[in-house]
């Protein structure tokens, strides 16, 4: 694939010699001899950058789409590999006839004495530049690349030639230095500022490091300057993505596949420039087209989903979902999208599949979304999904959740068991949320009214009494213990607590119900 060759690729030794010259001499054009030297052409693939858009699962439960959520713009795709081929030669299969051909005098003469190129775009070189720059490729034919490396950075210098600079990036980038090959070639184009070749290069380079800025002012140079490829586009539009310019990466995109038709990377990106515009049927249209082709390819129908989703059609995405499943691609965000839908429709035991397998394949992730899923089971009344999935959550994860989730999962656990009518497990795991944390006077009161629901007055008036020691639980446990005074028609005792509890936090409700109880006292005189 061709953004895959560029984050891979790796030569050293012979392969990324012969690699240099034979893309060096595919530049050559004949000229009589004593000329002088145009700048040598772009260098193998292996020095172009790579990088690829990060990934983030639809938000419960919701699932509003965002197009941050499609997989990486860089997966690997076999209609790329010819490009990727044509970008760099591999070396492995081609030295022998590569080693053949540099070896041929004629080649030679023609490679050193007749190269032309276009003084506008690429910087002369003199007869006695051209000179060592013959050393330098007779050191690159002998494999001694460091050596012809070596010499490259003796030639260097403010005066001397861009030339230099250009050849001594390409042999740095081949050997994976790159912050060094990136400062070869912008004293390159400081040097001679219409270098295209090295505009092109250093773009790359800063596209591999994720500089999305600097490869696009590198990339739009070479544009100005008369280059441009498929792959030029097709880097510069991932690289306008990445910087949130999707009408830009969409025309981009389109004039990377004019160009070239048939690699799938840059009509994925077009896709995902759809996405990122909210031009949902275009990306959907346009992904049907590219599932007609590549029917096995998983991420294409997790990000139609995404489409289906903007359009307002989950159940469409939910098929998506449940396709990419059956290809073996299902990762937790997908699954957790997927029991999103579900749960959003009302397919409560579908949800908590999707959920529980999520949680299966995920034994070490975040469980907010699975806890937010087991909130809303609960406030919907599915007590038997909820239940699975609390105990997915505590058989997968066991010990292992963080502090926070753990917190939460008692809540969530007392609350079920309260409406399930369960009062000793909420007791039990009400006490266990106070005994980890003192001042958790949401769950004191909640205890309380256990206690006054099953007639236990003395320990709720307790758990009431102490809740209303801590500022924020103040005014609520007061308003609680009045409540059961009331209920006692203990009036006298009520009221104060009632006045407090207003004071504190004045609410209508409050305020009736404290004028109720008044009249009721005086009423007995």
């Amino acid at each position: 694939m061709v953004l895959a060759s560029i984050s891979g690729s790796r030569r050293s030794g012979r392969s990324a010699t012969l690699a240099a010259l034979a893309l060096f001499a595919s530049a050559c054009a004949t000229a009589a001899p004593g000329t002088d030297l145009a700048a040598p052409s772009a260098p193998s693939a292996a020095a172009a950058p790579s990088a690829a858009p990060t990934a983030s699962p639809v938000a419960p439960p919701s699932a509003s789409p965002d197009a941050s959520a499609a997989p990486s713009a860089s997966a690997p795709s076999a209609s790329t590999a010819a490009a990727a081929a044509a970008a760099a030669p591999a070396a492995s299969s081609r030295s022998a006839d590569e080693a053949a051909l540099w070896n041929d005098p004629l080649f030679r003469r023609r490679f050193t004495e007749s190269y032309l190129g276009d003084g506008s775009v690429e910087p002369r070189v003199t007869s006695l530049e051209r000179e060592q720059l013959q050393k330098v490729f007779d050191l690159m034919a002998k494999e001694k690349s460091g050596e012809a490396l070596a010499l490259l950075e003796k030639l260097r210098g403010p005066a001397a030639t861009a030339v230099y600079d250009f050849m001594a990036g390409n042999l740095r980038a081949g050997q994976e230095e790159l912050d060094a090959a990136a400062a070869a070639y912008e004293s390159a184009v400081e040097k001679h500022p219409n270098f295209r070749n090295a505009w092109k290069n250093l773009g790359k380079l800063r596209w591999r490091q994720e500089r999305y800025a600097d490869a696009q002012r590198c990339f739009t140079r070479e544009l100005e300057l008369g280059g441009g490829d498929a792959f030029t586009y097709g880097l510069l539009g991932v690289a306008y993505s990445n910087a949130e310019h999707h009408l830009a990466a969409e025309s981009a995109f389109r004039q990377a596949m004019v160009l070239d038709p048939v690699t799938l990377d840059w009509q994925t990106g077009l896709a995902r420039s759809f996405l990122k515009q909210r031009r949902y049927a275009d990306a959907a249209s346009l992904y049907d087209a590219l599932l007609a082709k590549h029917p096995e390819r998983a991420d294409l129908w997790s990000l139609q989903a995404l489409a289906w989703i903007g359009l307002q059609q989950p159940l469409r995405a939910a098929e998506n979902y449940e396709i990419v499943g059956r290809l073996g691609g299902a990762t937790p965000d997908t699954l957790y999208s997927l029991g999103d839908i579900y749960l959003n429709e009302g397919l409560h035991d579908l949800a908590t599949d999707a959920y529980v397998e999520a949680l299966d394949r995920s034994p070490t992730g975040s469980v907010a979304r699975t806890l937010r899923a087991l909130k809303f089971l609960t406030g919907r009344g599915a007590f038997a999904e909820a239940r699975r999935l609390v105990v997915s959550i505590e058989l997968v994860r066991a010990g292992n959740l963080a502090a926070d989730e753990r917190t939460e999962l008692l809540r969530l656990r007392a609350r079920l068991a309260a409406a399930e009518g369960a009062i000793d497990e909420e007791v039990r795991v009400l006490e266990e949320l106070v005994a980890a944390d003192p001042l958790d006077g949401g769950s004191m009161l909640q205890l309380g009214e256990n206690r006054k629901r099953t007639g236990d007055l003395d320990r709720a008036v307790l758990w009431f009494e102490r809740a209303a020691n801590l500022p924020d639980f103040e005014a609520e446990a007061k308003l609680q213990h009045a409540r059961l005074l009331a209920s006692q028609q203990r009036y006298a005792e009520a009221l104060p607590l009632l006045r407090r509890a207003q004071t504190l936090k004045p609410r209508d409700a409050v305020q009736e119900f404290l004028e109720r109880i008044e009249r009721a006292q005086q009423a007995r005189g």
